[in-house]
C-alpha cells in the first residue's frame, strides 16, 4: 500500500528537505517484494523536484544496519556510486532516496543503434565493478559488514541449483526426473559448485546486470539493488553482467570484455591473471548463475503468480547450453538439461 500522506511528510521532514508534496506515483518494481514510489515535491522557491521512496517490511530490529543501508554506506565509503540515502524510517519500513530517473543500462542498450555505445557502457560497468572488488572487499575495508560473513560456499551454490530443479523443472515444467538423470544433475553441478567454492573471493554485488545499473547524464553510472551482497569469486558479478538474462552479447564481445576486465584488474592489483583459467571459472560461474536465475523466474510464478520473468528463460537457458558445449566433461549434464527443457 502507498504510505500515508502523514508518513510521507514525516520522512521528507526527517531528510531536512523543505518541500511540500505535490503528488506521487508507484514505479515498476523489481523482482522483490519491495515497492518504489516517485514523490513530486515543490521546494520553497517553487521548483518541482522528485524523490524516490522505497517501502519494505519494517526493520526496527535492525535499524540503520538493515542490509540495504549497511551495504549502501559501505559501498559509498569505498567510492562506488550508489544512490544517496536521504532519510530512513525503520518503524515504517521506509527509505527516502535520490531519484536516479528511469534510464537503466538495459534501456540505453535497447535504444542504441550501434556497437560503440554498447562497448562504452559495458566498459564503464566493468570499471565500476573493478572498483567495487578492489576497494570494497574485506581485504581492503575493515569492519563488521554482515556481507563479509556470507559466502558462495558449496552448500549455498548447490542449494540454488536444487531450488531451480524444484521450481523450474519439477513445479513449473512438471517434469518427472529419473533417478539416473537426477544423479547426473547432482554430479555435474556438484563438480561445478565444488570448483567455484575453491576460488578466492571478493565482495560480490550478487545481482549486477543491465537492469540494476542506472545511467545518468553526463557520465554517471550508479549501482542499485545491492542489498544481498556477499563474498564470491571475482567472476560472479562479471558473469552476471556479461551473460545477462535480459540482454544478449555475442561471444566475441564477451571475450573482448573479459580481456578488458583482466587488464583493469591487473592494473589495479599489480598481479598477473591467467587468462585461460579465469575464463574457465567465468564459464562455470555463468552456468551456475544462469541456472539459478531460471529458478528465480520460475519461483515468481509458483510463489507469487508473477509470470513477467518467464520470457527471459529462453535466453538464459541458451547461455547455459552454449557454455556447456565448450566442456566435453559436462556433455552428459548438458544432454540431461536439454532433455527436460526441450520436449
Amino acid at each position: 500500500m502507498m504510505p500515508t500522506p502523514a508518513a510521507l511528510e514525516a520522512i521528507i521532514k526527517k531528510s531536512g528537505i523543505s518541500a511540500s508534496i505535490e503528488t506521487s506515483l508507484q514505479l515498476p518494481g523489481d523482482a522483490s517484494t519491495r515497492k518504489y514510489y516517485r514523490i513530486f515535491v515543490k521546494t520553497g522557491g517553487g521548483a518541482l523536484n522528485t524523490l524516490v521512496l522505497m517501502s519494505m517490511e519494517p526493520f526496527e530490529d535492525r535499524g540503520m544496519d538493515v542490509p540495504f543501508l549497511a551495504v549502501q554506506r559501505h559501498l559509498a565509503a569505498a567510492g562506488v556510486d550508489v544512490p544517496s540515502v536521504l532519510a530512513a524510517d525503520p518503524a515504517g519500513g521506509l527509505i527516502l532516496l535520490e531519484d536516479l530517473g528511469d534510464a537503466t543500462m538495459l534501456k540505453k542498450l535497447q535504444e542504441s543503434s550501434g556497437p560503440d555505445l554498447e562497448k562504452h557502457l559495458y566498459e564503464k560497468a566493468i570499471d565500476a565493478l573493478v572498483q567495487l572488488q578492489l576497494n570494497a572487499s574485506p581485504q581492503k575495508k575493515s569492519g563488521t559488514l554482515e556481507a563479509f560473513t556470507l559466502s558462495f560456499d558449496v552448500e549455498k551454490l548447490l542449494w540454488e541449483i536444487r531450488f531451480t530443479i524444484e521450481h523450474f523443472l519439477e513445479k513449473y515444467l512438471k517434469r518427472t526426473i529419473t533417478a539416473d538423470d537426477r544423479q547426473t544433475l547432482e554430479t555435474g553441478f556438484g563438480d561445478i559448485c565444488s570448483v567455484l567454492a575453491t576460488q578466492p573471493t571478493v565482495l560480490a554485488h550478487r545481482d549486477y546486470h543491465s537492469r540494476n545499473i542506472m545511467i545518468l547524464p553526463p557520465a554517471r553510472l550508479v549501482m542499485i539493488d545491492f542489498q544481498d551482497a556477499r563474498l564470491g569469486p571475482a567472476q560472479y558479478d562479471l558473469a552476471s553482467l556479461l551473460r545477462d538474462s535480459y540482454y544478449q552479447l555475442d561471444e566475441d564481445r564477451i571475450d573482448r570484455l573479459i580481456d578488458y576486465y583482466i587488464t583493469k584488474r591487473e592494473a589495479g592489483t599489480g598481479s598477473r591473471i591467467d587468462g585461460a583459467d579465469f575464463r574457465r571459472i567465468f564459464d562455470l560461474m555463468s552456468v551456475q548463475r544462469n541456472f539459478k536465475a531460471i529458478g528465480s523466474f520460475a519461483s515468481f510464478v509458483n510463489l507469487r503468480n508473477n509470470h513477467s520473468y518467464l520470457k527471459f528463460v529462453g535466453n538464459t537457458f541458451e547461455n547455459i547450453r552454449r557454455t556447456l558445449q565448450k566442456y566435453p566433461e559436462y556433455a552428459r549434464l548438458r544432454e540431461v538439461l536439454s532433455h527436460y527443457y526441450y520436449f
